[in-house]
């Protein structure tokens, strides 16, 4: 082991005396200085500034800083990354070549160093040079970590592992080129020919199970990703370490074939041996059920949310099915066989928890009917033979795609909307679910979620067992229609089932309100309620019901009788606010603090938060997030002592709206206050309330509005559907959606001054790389003298 020690120290002294290692050390260093400053230096000076007028950033930023470190996509290392290959084979390029050059190489016959000392001793060395690439990327987390309030340092030592695992194996890859060539140039072209081909194996044969195991294990690429975000698995470091070895044995391997004559078949086999024990152990450590993980991030963000990991629990009694509905002509090809290994991975915060989870595909071609479209772009064919066709242009097997006939007896294609679709089973139930799994540690789910596991808890739920909550829609008085997607409808709302709702149409002229209905919905009914349908309200909500009610100017004696026993009355007229951009029936409407608590939707978050520090002095008070516009909204009064407590959540902006008590004409000039007319203006009006108060051991919920129009597919993303959503969830006592409201991040602010900042980008980028500039040169000057 002593003699190792000395071999990689003799290595180690002589990298520091050849000008390419300063050459590379120096560039590193640059390279590192560009990228950091490339994104601190210009934040830095202006998030300073804005802080100084802004103190309340501190609380409302969303967004982590050591992303910009680490972060796969965009940051210091994943920029370093790119370049990185170019590195390693400059510098392993003549590690044994000009041991063949020099003639030393044929001392070792007569000398007692062992051969795979020798081996062992000279990768070590170049193992502890990489630590000074490590070093250098060192100081710039250092700086960061002054630079960054509160940086994940978890995160970080992760990145830093992966970074060194990676540069260990391009040294290994490089070291092996080196022994098989006299020649520096060709060695490196070898390393970069090697690094090649594992970068893209993973794209040869994917339509074979084993072969696809075998090659995406052996790819390079995106092996440092998990590392980057904070996630360490056991599957990606023993990949690391067995490549490495591999490697280094082909070049003990290629230096005993240099010293002694053997034959080919002989040399074969040894290669053939080590590659099929890498192979059987990458393909053993790979397998879901053996793989370990780590999540060093302070906020568990690449782990599944702890309600996820939950309801996944709820089914552990049996093994879940998933099955993978692709059709030939969709757009979206994840489905296809070569591409499962990414479908898989998007799998893989939940094979981590649930093992017993089991794949299966089913391929098929089919197309609406009374769509044209496809035949009028392959006029003359039949949809046979375009599946053809079509799998011809996306080189995948026909054979494998069944007929729309035979695809029916399976599953009901109105269902999946003749697409891609999941299905989950388990224990004989079924649930079809819309989304892929998608990254963890996100809050945000938004139309085109960010993350998708609100929706799979949901599935997850259903497929338990677990009873939903469910909205009743009433109809029979022309109110928004939850079946129509006009842009004054309510169609959108369907998109609450994924989420965990179940909907139904109710005719209470007709129908009776079911026991199970957990929330009535009354959209802006535009003729008077028949007195059975009055009477069933009413005893809906004297009997401590939940229920969400919007009406609209003009309709005030439609729904005020029954919102009189609530205390809550819609105001007559319409209210105003002229402005020279827009009509006067378009009215600013802030949200109120209360707004903000009604569910942890990603965009309540960051006011959450700041509402938690509203003592601070330094905290402007008036800040409730950006106004949104209602079009055509009646004001609310409400009574205080109607037994419910009531508060405002949608308010107009102080002193800039009125109550219009005549006609408003749109299309003349804007109306002007007139008092003798009965116009009147408050400060405020309530736009939309809510009530509570307690009843039979439960809360009793109400929203009421007096607009309908911003819950509509037109105008629901004036607040944002996370509003809506929020209002929803409320009343239904926060069961569902079930969020994945992770921590807030802490390192969301830069404390770096302008003045820093300038000293920084001079510092690193210029004053540094000169001085190791001249310390090499002083170096490699005094060794030539010697």
């Amino acid at each position: 082991m002593k003699l190792i020690f000395k071999i990689a120290k003799n290595e180690l002294r002589h990298l520091f005396y050849t000008p390419v290692a300063w050459f590379l050390l120096i560039v590193f260093w640059v390279l590192c200085a560009f990228f950091y400053e490339g994104h601190f230096y210009r934040l830095g000076i202006r998030m300073y500034n804005v802080l100084k007028e802004y103190p309340e950033m501190v609380y409302t930023s969303p967004g982590t800083l050591t992303g910009f470190i680490t972060s796969p996509l965009g940051s210091v290392c994943a920029s370093l990354l790119q370049y990185l290959y170019l590195f390693i084979p400059l510098l392993t390029m003549s590690v044994i070549s000009r041991e063949f050059n020099r003639g030393s190489f044929k001392l070792l016959y007569a000398s007692p160093i062992r051969l795979r000392q020798l081996v062992i001793g000279k990768y070590l060395g170049l193992s502890i040079f990489n630590l000074l690439f490590l070093l250098i990327l060192g100081v710039f987390m250092i700086t960061a970590a002054f630079d960054i309030k509160s940086i994940d340092t978890g995160i970080l030592l992760s990145a830093v592992i992966g970074i060194f695992l990676l540069l260990s194996t391009y040294a290994a890859i490089g070291y092996f080129a080196s022994s098989l060539t006299r020649y520096p140039i060709v060695a490196a072209l070898i390393s970069f020919a090697i690094l090649t081909v594992l970068a893209n194996i993973h794209q040869v044969w994917q339509q074979y199970d084993v072969v696809r195991d075998l090659t995406s294990f052996l790819s390079l690429k995106s092996r440092t990703t998990r590392m980057l975000s904070g996630l360490m698995t056991t599957k990606d470091i023993i990949y690391f370490l067995v490549v490495i070895v591999m490697f280094i044995f082909f070049t003990l391997l290629v230096l005993k074939g240099k010293m002694q004559k053997v034959s080919w078949y002989l040399k074969a086999g040894r290669y053939l041996a080590i590659i099929t024990i890498a192979l059987g152990i990458g393909y053993i450590s790979s397998r879901q059920s053996l793989t370990g993980y780590l999540d060093t991030s302070a906020r568990k963000i690449n782990t599944l949310y702890f309600d996820t990991q939950k309801n996944l629990e709820l089914l552990k009694a049996a093994p879940l099915e998933v099955t993978l509905y692709t059709n030939l002509f969709d757009e979206q090809l994840i489905g296809l066989p070569g591409n499962r290994p990414s479908y898989l991975d998007k799998w893989e915060p939940y094979r981590r928890f649930k093992k017993d989870i089991y794949f299966k595909y089913v391929y098929y071609y089919a197309h609406p009917p009374g769509d044209s479209s496809l035949y009028k772009m392959f006029p003359g064919k039949t949809l046979k033979q375009i599946a053809g066709l079509r799998a011809k242009i996306l080189q995948v097997d026909s054979s494998l795609f069944i007929s729309p006939e035979a695809v029916s007896k399976i599953v009901d294609l109105n269902k999946i909307n003749y697409g891609v679709a999941t299905r989950l089973s388990w224990k004989g139930r079924s649930e079809f679910i819309d989304y892929f799994p998608t990254e963890t540690g996100s809050s945000l789910f938004v139309d085109q979620a960010q993350t998708s596991e609100p929706a799979f808890n949901a599935a997850f739920r259903r497929l338990s067992g677990a009873r939903m909550p469910k909205l009743g829609f009433i109809t029979g008085q022309l109110e928004r229609s939850v079946l129509k997607t006009g842009e004054r409808e309510y169609g959108w709302l369907n998109s609450l089932y994924a989420l965990g709702f179940d909907g139904d149409t109710l005719n209470l002229a007709t129908q009776e309100i079911p026991a199970d209905m957990t929330t009535l919905i009354l959209a802006d009914p535009r003729r008077e309620l028949g007195q059975v349908v009055k009477e069933k309200l009413n005893g809906y909500l004297r009997g401590g019901g939940n229920m969400f009610i919007m009406g609209e100017p003009g309709k005030q004696q439609v729904l005020n009788p029954i919102l009189q026993q609530l205390g809550v009355q819609l105001l007559p007229g319409q209210l105003v606010q002229p402005n020279q951009h827009e009509t006067a029936d378009k009215i600013l409407v802030d949200k109120s603090t209360k707004a903000y608590w009604l569910a942890k939707e990603y965009m309540n978050l960051p006011y959450q938060n700041l509402l938690k520090h509203r003592n601070n002095n330094a905290l402007r008070q008036d800040i409730v997030g950006a106004p949104g516009t209602m079009a055509g909204a009646a004001g609310l009064d409400y009574n205080k002592d109607s037994g419910f407590v009531i508060h405002p959540l949608l308010i107009t902006q102080p002193g800039k709206s009125w109550k219009e008590m005549s006609k408003l004409v749109m299309d003349s000039t804007a109306p002007a206050f007139d008092p003798l007319e009965g116009d009147v203006q408050d400060t405020s009006f309530a736009v939309t309330v809510q009530l509570t108060r307690p009843y039979n051991g439960k809360e009793q919920r109400l929203v009421v509005a007096g607009d309908a129009d911003f819950v509509s597919m037109l105008r629901s993303g004036v607040f944002g559907r996370d509003f809506i959503r929020s209002v929803f969830s409320w009343l239904n006592y926060n069961q569902y959606p079930i969020y994945t409201a992770f921590p807030m991040p802490q390192d969301n602010i830069l404390t770096m001054t302008p003045a820093w900042a300038k000293l920084e980008k001079v510092l690193y980028i210029w004053i540094i790389p000169s001085l190791l500039l001249l310390l090499g040169i002083a170096l490699l000057t005094r060794r030539k003298r010697k």
